[in-house]
């Protein structure tokens, strides 16, 4: 089961609806100085974005393992992995944990849907 707040999640999912409906985001095929990296697209089209940053600040705020939680949570919601898989889900979430966790969040243009979809499953909605 799930140890991160649901709340903290809805948060998240709210920051990022609001992040995505901006405005498009656009992954060039070969972005200059930045080679095939969606996340460092991601930071130089929205620096400085008030949204992204919050999205950034309370994610920052969770322990990695609620961090790698929440990624456990996307990769659940977009069908990687079953319920009964959410053990491994964890553990590869936890094998791939980087600082930048936000930033590859936030790369998933349906992120929102997915974690929405991962709470679900686990018993928890934003309503």
């Amino acid at each position: 089961m799930i140890d991160t707040n649901p709340q903290v999640v809805c948060n998240l999912i709210e920051l990022a609806r609001e992040f995505h409906a901006q405005q498009e985001v656009t992954i060039d095929d070969e972005p200059e100085g930045l080679g095939h990296d969606a996340e460092a697209q991601i930071l130089q089209a929205h620096a400085g974005d008030p949204v992204l940053e919050e999205f950034r600040s309370v994610l920052d705020d969770l322990a990695p393992q609620e961090q790698q939680q929440v990624v456990a949570l996307l990769w659940l919601g977009r069908g990687d992995y079953e319920m009964d898989e959410w053990d491994d889900a964890v553990t590869y979430a936890e094998e791939a944990w980087t600082p930048t966790t936000a930033d590859y969040l936030l790369a998933h243009p349906m992120l929102a849907e997915y974690l929405i979809n991962g709470l679900e499953q686990h018993g928890h909605s934003c309503d």
